[in-house]
């Protein structure tokens, strides 16, 4: 054998030693390997070995939940960045596919304009936001998926708008009210909703369960199953879509409000039991309350006690439990709807001058404002609630949280 031939040779068998990882588990194939790791905390396994570490964060493996936030910077430029709280490390999302975004304006010049997103199916949703002459900067709904770390476009909105109400109840997305490029009453008065299970490009983590997706198996053949099913699920939508002039794909016109009053500012419309709860104002001044019944498309007028303590930003665990933080005093309460009061969770002056909040996972977290700022996670399960801060990026103001499935790598 020649020189060449033997350089080559050892090059080639080099090459296959690095390419060859470790098993997971020695004596064990991989995908079973794969299987009982999957009941293992992501913590715990993040620590033991850089495979193991690789693994919790492969499209395959069950996703963990971290944070995802939207944040400006002195240079009036808006970022968006994920929190993974095994690493405790920030990574920044790809930029979405936008014209920038007007934060601040001579007009307002101690106020952030709002970029209105919400959390859904496990993806994030940008809706509302303001571009160059205080005009709507989204024509249609942006689309942040965790898993392919892509942006996509939803349907078209009916009526462009800013400063209106969002919220998710399900699978669906509800916008309510709000301005265009000039105010409207129709347009003040209107809402509408767009239920993403019918959407062809979007499929819930209920739907990627029953499929084997993101499930135990990563050999060849579970693999090309899980492309088959996916091939079929689109064409499926894409058939129902062309079927019913959109399907899904498309907002639905519900029964609107009485009154305009309610594109005042930037509300969130919050899940809860079926309804969509929400104020007109912010804050602990006072407001007027309205819930509206999905499945009869009624809306009615909030109850006294709850609307008596709603004092901040509101969101719901689950959709079952309703929290919110009392600014003034930065009091965390959950409301008991039997009798129509708020109790008190935990008080701490880290809370004051809440901006937003979100509950997912048995935690509690919470937008800071005032000199503190930053951002504040409570764990609301456990006997004695647990607080503690998440430390953001330098030079950056945290505006809006939400809690969503890890990004892969």
């Amino acid at each position: 054998m020649d020189t060449t031939t033997t350089v080559a040779a050892n090059k080639r068998r080099k090459l296959t030693h690095h390419q060859q990882q470790p098993p997971l588990i020695p004596n064990l194939p991989d995908h079973v390997a794969h299987l009982c790791l999957s009941y293992v905390h992501p913590s715990t396994l993040y620590s033991v070995s850089h495979s193991w570490r690789r693994l919790i964060y492969t499209p395959t493996f069950p996703p963990f939940l971290s944070l995802y936030t939207l944040f400006s910077s002195n240079d009036a430029v808006f970022h968006f960045y994920n929190y993974d709280p095994i690493s405790s490390t920030w990574h920044s999302l790809p930029p979405p596919p936008l014209n920038q975004l007007i934060v601040r304006h001579p007009s307002f010049i101690s106020r952030t304009l709002p970029v209105q997103s919400i959390s859904v199916c496990g993806q994030l949703i940008l809706l509302a936001a303001t571009a160059n002459n205080f005009f709507p900067a989204l024509s249609h709904p942006l689309i942040f998926n965790p898993l392919s770390k892509t942006w996509a476009f939803g349907p078209p909105f009916a009526a462009p708008r800013r400063w209106c109400a969002a919220g998710a109840l399900g699978s669906s997305v509800y916008i309510a009210s709000g301005i265009g490029s000039h105010f409207s009453s129709d347009v003040a008065r209107s809402v509408e909703k767009w239920n993403l299970k019918n959407s062809p490009t979007t499929t819930t983590a209920a739907e990627r369960r029953n499929d084997g997706d993101g499930g135990s198996s990563c050999d060849a053949g579970s693999i090309h199953q899980k492309l088959d099913l996916e091939k079929k699920r689109m064409a499926t939508a894409l058939r129902a879509r062309r079927s019913h002039g959109g399907g899904g794909w498309r907002w639905e016109k519900l029964k609107g409000l009485k009154d305009g009053r309610f594109s005042r500012e930037a509300i969130d419309a919050v899940g809860w039991r079926g309804k969509l709860c929400m104020v007109n104002v912010k804050g602990d001044a006072a407001k007027e309350g309205v819930v509206y019944d999905v499945e009869e498309d009624t809306w009615q007028n909030m109850s006294g006690g709850m609307v008596a303590g709603w004092r901040g930003p509101a969101a719901a665990m689950d959709e079952e439990i309703l929290y919110v933080v009392d600014e003034s005093k930065g009091a965390l309460r959950k409301y008991n709807h039997e009798t129509d009061t708020w109790q008190d969770v935990m008080e701490s002056e880290n809370l004051i001058g809440a901006q937003q909040i979100v509950a997912a996972g048995g935690r509690v977290c919470v937008v800071c404002g005032g000199r503190r700022g930053g951002i504040v996670v409570v764990d609301v399960i456990s006997e004695s609630p647990k607080m503690w801060m998440v430390e953001t990026p330098p030079g950056l103001e945290a505006v809006a949280v939400h809690v969503l499935p890890r990004m892969s790598i």
